[in-house]
């Protein structure tokens, strides 16, 4: 086990189940990834929203140091990208309580 603890959001897992497997293994190599190191992906603005790239689609995921974890909010295309961004800005103040009560459920 690495450094971080990485997190899914429901919408995350509910979006990835419809990839192939393939892409699913590919995505769980960059959870492996961001749990030594969760600053591998570029950075939105700030250095902890970050995305990765992968095969077209972008994850993208905020980084909670003083938590040590990685919440992977959702993934888009291209097209969706600022949209998906600006959403994402809009409830910061929720993912930091989901990914507080995720903790202290484990």
């Amino acid at each position: 086990m690495g450094n971080y603890a990485v997190f899914r959001t429901p919408i995350f897992s509910e979006k990835i189940s419809l990839f192939s497997d393939n892409y699913i293994k590919q995505v769980d190599k960059i959870e492996d990834q961001l749990e030594e190191n969760p600053y591998v992906g570029r950075p939105l603005r700030t250095k902890w929203f970050r995305e990765k790239r992968l095969n077209g689609w972008r994850v993208y995921y905020l980084i909670y140091e003083e938590l040590k974890a990685v919440y992977i909010i959702t993934l888009s295309d291209k097209k969706d990208q600022q949209k998906t961004i600006n959403t994402i800005k809009m409830f910061l103040e929720r993912y930091k309580k989901e990914i507080e009560d995720l903790i202290h459920k484990n």
